[in-house]
């Protein structure tokens, strides 16, 4: 299942165990939090009900975005800015679309039994 949700101005498809970076989000690392705008959803070609599907993911970090140089120049003039920006982001991985849970691909080890004593 897959759904279209909106955060930070953007919009961004999503399935479970997608990850995405969003503008920045309040929480911390490893925090659970509810995409509550969800625009679009569906499910092998087959368009769901978006009111009902609920989005939940878990805040990995909070990280910066590459540098972007604000550069200004008037011509003739003598003037020169430079100017530096780092956006603040959020990189979240998506838990749950709709209810559906991806379960992680851990093996559990199984439990041994118990070797019954020998007779003697």
């Amino acid at each position: 299942m897959f759904a279209v949700v909106r955060t930070g101005g953007k919009q961004y498809r999503v399935a479970a165990g997608d990850k995405i970076a969003v503008e920045k989000l309040a929480g911390e690392a490893g925090d659970k939090i509810t995409l509550g705008d969800v625009l679009l959803a569906g499910n092998d070609g087959e368009i769901a009900d978006a009111a009902k599907v609920v989005v939940s993911a878990e805040i990995i970090a909070q990280a910066k975005s590459e540098k972007v140089i604000v550069f200004k120049k008037r011509r003739r003039h003598n003037y020169r800015r430079k100017n530096g920006h780092r956006q603040q982001l959020t990189l979240l991985r998506i838990l749950t679309v709709g209810g559906e849970e991806k379960k992680a691909a851990k093996k559990a080890a199984a439990p041994k039994a118990e070797a019954a004593p020998a007779a003697e």
